[in-house]
């Protein structure tokens, strides 16, 4: 039986394949998830979205399945602020020495 070779995770998948900006690119996916959940949670089809978070049907399409490259952190943010959403950003001193800083994004 031959042994499996593996790679401990960074902990975000864009570091670890090695993709330009991981850290703006696991929190723009963070928030994208967020926000196709409180989508379903609402019960809302794609025209009722697009129409609430103020752009196309094909876009919350693409804003559904992850296809992120044409939203910046800025228009996500304001997708929740228009799902009802309060922003808070807090900023703190970095402590990992394994982990390098990040972007976390907490939802409730």
């Amino acid at each position: 039986m031959s042994k499996i070779e593996h790679e401990i995770s960074s902990g975000n998948v864009f570091a670890d394949i090695g993709m330009a900006e991981p850290v703006e690119l696991l929190a723009k996916a963070e928030l994208a998830r967020k926000i196709g959940s409180i989508i379903k949670h609402r019960h809302l089809n794609q025209t009722e979205a697009a129409k609430l978070l103020g752009i196309d049907q094909p876009k919350v399409s693409r804003l559904l399945r992850g296809q992120l490259k044409e939203f910046s952190m800025t228009k996500l943010l304001e997708f929740m602020l228009r799902l009802d959403r309060d922003i808070e950003i807090r900023i703190k001193k970095h402590r990992s020495v394994r982990v390098p800083p990040g972007i976390e994004v907490l939802a409730s």
